[in-house]
């Protein structure tokens, strides 16, 4: 990751009065439809409690989950491959795409293929990776970048989408207002790649381990057809998307559609396990790409692991007000909004994404509607220590005047003399109005005498009980 840092970045998107209108209905409208569908849940909390339990335990058992998922695939058909970096990942799914001799390939949106910048990296290799999403699809045309984890494309209206699609899909096509006919174009273009591209990559939502069964939820279609058509299925997978049972699949599939397009349940949910030849049923090939990318680094920090729970539904950036006013690309990641501003400086280290632990309010909204009861609030300001201790330059004129005022709350008589001297300063600094400070609040007055000096310029006093002197 590289860029601005989020405050520079926030200063330029909060300049685009567009996208701040785009996205600020986008997320009103989500969290209303979510709002709705989890009241009418009445064990609602101990789904969330049941989820953030199995989370916990996978991640605790994390290694041998992965080699039971391994066993499983291996055992139905599948190959597994293991990706300790963005560079492994690319190697693999290039050379497996190469093999089979595809100069194109088709994409169910992957976060972690985003993430990875695979896109690029098969590119270097001769491969076009198409995407099939129509929010990936349209920011792919604009070659732009996804400001949002469920719809990568929140920060555009329909005007700027059917202007995009008639100039490259559509090829110059009037495609008038109509929502249809604007879909419309967009299914013609991607109708023939899933006939006649041979290789597809997806993503994964969830794996289980016991039954080495893999799941995608979608609600395009899109998804199933990458999945079903191509002779050859990639699966480029983040480790902790493991699940230990088939059983803990039951909880996920009413958490996720609420939680994040509001709705009862997906209306695409697939699910495969390996390769069914006999008689040939889906793809004839299964590759699963086990993907690190610095998330063993995450692990190991007991606080920060939390984020490693995160199943992607994006209802914290629909209740963040930071998110709902900047937009997705104030956060410089694929992963914007209170998720990505712990997930990203962990995953691609804190001297890389600094500013990301401050992009936030600590207001909780995020903590209230996770469905798996991510303490992000917590996360953050954990982070936030991380950054001061580690990465906080000792010159700054921030650590030398705390390192100043631990010196002096260190020792009775500095502190003494220091109370001393504010008296006497008190007048000019007034007068100085300390900026960032006294132009929008009034300094507290020092008073005449401290406690200490009273207390010693009172006679001593009897305590209750004691004799009177003779």
């Amino acid at each position: 990751m590289s860029g601005s840092g989020f405050p520079a970045a926030a200063r330029r998107e909060l300049a685009d009065t567009q996208m701040r209108r785009n996205v600020g209905k986008a997320t009103s409208t989500i969290r209303a439809r979510r709002a709705a569908r989890v009241a009418e849940v009445p064990d609602w909390q101990e789904l969330r409690a049941a989820g953030a339990a199995i989370k916990t335990r996978c991640m605790a058992t994390l290694p041998e989950q992965l080699e039971r998922l391994e066993a499983s695939v291996t055992r139905a058909g599948g190959r597994v491959h293991w990706a300790n970096d963005a560079a492994e990942c690319h190697a693999i799914v290039g050379r497996i795409a190469t093999g089979h001799g595809a100069r194109q390939v088709i994409k169910v949106k992957s976060l972690a293929t985003d993430e990875i910048g695979l896109n690029d990296g098969l590119a270097a290799q001769g491969i076009e990776a198409i995407e099939t999403d129509l929010a990936e699809l349209i920011n792919q045309l604009a070659h732009d970048t996804s400001s949002h984890i469920l719809v990568p494309a929140i920060h555009r209206n329909r005007a700027e989408i059917k202007l995009l699609f008639e100039d490259t899909i559509a090829r110059g096509e009037d495609l008038g207002w109509d929502i249809t006919a604007i879909a419309d174009a967009s299914r013609r273009h991607l109708r023939e790649m899933f006939l006649t591209v041979p290789v597809a990559i997806s993503g994964a939502n969830f794996a289980v381990a016991e039954t080495g069964t893999i799941g995608v939820v979608e609600s395009e279609g899109n998804g199933r057809m990458c999945l079903t058509l191509p002779q050859v299925l990639i699966t480029v997978m983040g480790i902790e998307k493991v699940l230990a049972d088939w059983r803990d699949l039951e909880v996920f599939v009413q958490l996720l559609p609420r939680s994040a397009t509001g709705e009862r349940m997906n209306p695409y949910t697939s699910l495969w396990t390996g390769v069914h030849a006999d008689p040939p049923d889906g793809p004839q090939e299964f590759h699963l790409v086990l993907l690190d990318n610095g998330r063993s680094d995450v692990l190991a920090d007991e606080v920060g692991r939390q984020a490693l729970h995160c199943i992607r539904c994006s209802a914290c950036l629909n209740s963040c007000p930071v998110y709902s006013r900047v937009g997705g690309h104030a956060y410089e990641s694929v992963y914007p909004g209170p998720i990505g501003a712990i997930l990203t400086p962990q995953l691609h280290g804190l001297e890389n994404a600094k500013t990301l632990p401050w992009a936030s309010t600590l207001c909780g909204a995020c903590y209230e509607v996770c469905p798996v009861k991510i303490d992000i609030p917590s996360i953050l300001l954990h982070l936030r220590a991380r950054v001061v201790r580690e990465h906080k330059s000792k010159l700054s004129p921030e650590a030398l005047a705390m390192e100043a005022i631990g010196r002096v709350f260190g020792s009775q008589k500095r502190y003494e003399l220091a109370q001393k001297l504010a008296r006497l300063g008190r007048g000019p600094i007034v007068a100085a109005s300390l900026p960032g400070w006294s132009a929008m609040r009034g300094l507290p007055q020092v008073p005449d005498q401290t406690f200490r000096d009273w207390w010693r310029s009172r006679p001593p006093q009897p305590m209750r009980g004691d004799a009177p002197a003779p």
